[in-house]
């Protein structure tokens, strides 16, 4: 009884570890799933390249949006047509959490 109350004990911390690491979801370098996460954005329906949730803290990723040069980690520009990124917002279950700003963008 002992023995499994230590087993248990050991998987609580090690899923509580991997939950403060699982918001390290986008790398130090400002990619997802081997995707820059700047550049010029079309917003999809279904199919994008990565599943964007759009919080109000605690985000993975700030963003800002702009009208040209979206040339910095978690600067997009939206595009209709020849997108860097397909991007699809989702209100659960999402790859990333995205905050918009007016300046500062990147990894938090």
């Amino acid at each position: 009884m002992r023995v499994a109350m230590l087993r248990l004990a050991a998987i609580v911390l090690l899923l509580g570890a991997g939950s403060a690491l699982a918001g390290d979801k986008v790398g130090k370098d400002c990619t997802f799933g081997g995707k820059k996460l700047w550049g010029k954005v079309q917003f999809v329906n279904s199919g994008g390249d990565v599943k964007v949730e759009v919080v109000k803290s605690f985000p993975d990723l700030k963003v800002m949006k702009v009208g040209s040069f979206p040339d910095a980690c978690g600067k997009w520009q939206e595009v209709s047509s020849f997108p860097d990124l397909k991007v699809q917002l989702v209100t659960s279950f999402p790859d990333i959490k995205i905050q918009y700003v007016s300046s500062f963008p990147g990894v938090p």
